[in-house]
């Protein structure tokens, strides 16, 4: 089954004066459970096209479709709730509070999700800082984190509220070279465990060998996409 459905997706935008094509009747079906990565060079539109999946951004033309849902025509209320019980973030730069402990982090956007009750949302808390291996860290705040654990933590939250998508825009761009391997290696495991869709927008080679399936996008299109290890198309 197809989790993100995109069919005749353009975008375009104004950057000042200047008319900007980002994407160009983009066409691509992503598989349950699957391990993708979006490679292209900088400009090329993969950012672009993943905060469309993401649903913090709409299309100029086409339809997107999340886990069976229509997106088309949702007002920004209706998104943001889409987002909230199917998709979580990391990105390059962690994007977390640095007036909260990791813990708080982690809960943050489980406040959003009102049938979650305090007890419910420590056991997540818990839980999700076990599986990254910062339990001891909880009450650390991020400036009292390293970069890989800060980028644990963002894991942490992206898991937290249960999405069926993880998107990840430059995950390690950030982090040394030991420290992107731990990473890459901690989400992969993740993604065969939980069966969680991963969707990378990367230049990382590291990124690229490990997904089950590559697409290079370059002037907003997609020039190609295989699969890897054995799944995809």
């Amino acid at each position: 089954m197809n989790i993100v459905q995109i069919s005749n997706v353009s975008k375009e935008y104004m950057l000042g004066e200047q008319h900007v094509q980002a994407l160009k009747d983009i066409n691509l079906e992503i598989e349950e459970r699957i391990f993708l990565a979006i490679a292209g060079p900088s400009g090329s539109g993969k950012s672009t096209l993943l905060n469309l999946i993401g649903c913090i951004d709409i299309p100029t033309t086409g339809k997107i479709f999340i886990n069976g849902q229509d997106t088309n025509g949702k007002t920004p209320d209706e998104l943001s709730e889409l987002r909230l019980r199917n998709i979580g973030f990391i990105f390059q730069t962690f994007n977390l509070f640095p007036v909260l402990s990791a813990e708080e982090n982690v809960e943050y956007p489980l406040l959003q999700i009102k049938e979650l009750d305090f007890t419910e949302r420590q056991r997540r808390v818990v839980k999700f800082l076990d599986i990254v291996g910062l339990s001891k860290f909880a009450h650390h705040r991020p400036n009292q984190l390293s970069g890989g654990q800060r980028q644990r933590v963002a894991i942490a939250r992206a898991l937290a509220t249960h999405p069926k998508i993880i998107l990840a825009d430059e995950p390690t761009a950030n982090l040394d070279h030991k420290t992107g391997e731990g990473i890459l290696e901690l989400m992969k495991e993740i993604n065969r465990k939980d069966k969680t869709t991963f969707i990378f927008s990367t230049h990382d080679s590291r990124v690229m060998a490990m997904a089950d399936r590559l697409i290079h996008i370059e002037d907003g299109r997609i020039i190609g996409g295989n699969a890897v290890n054995g799944k995809g198309s």
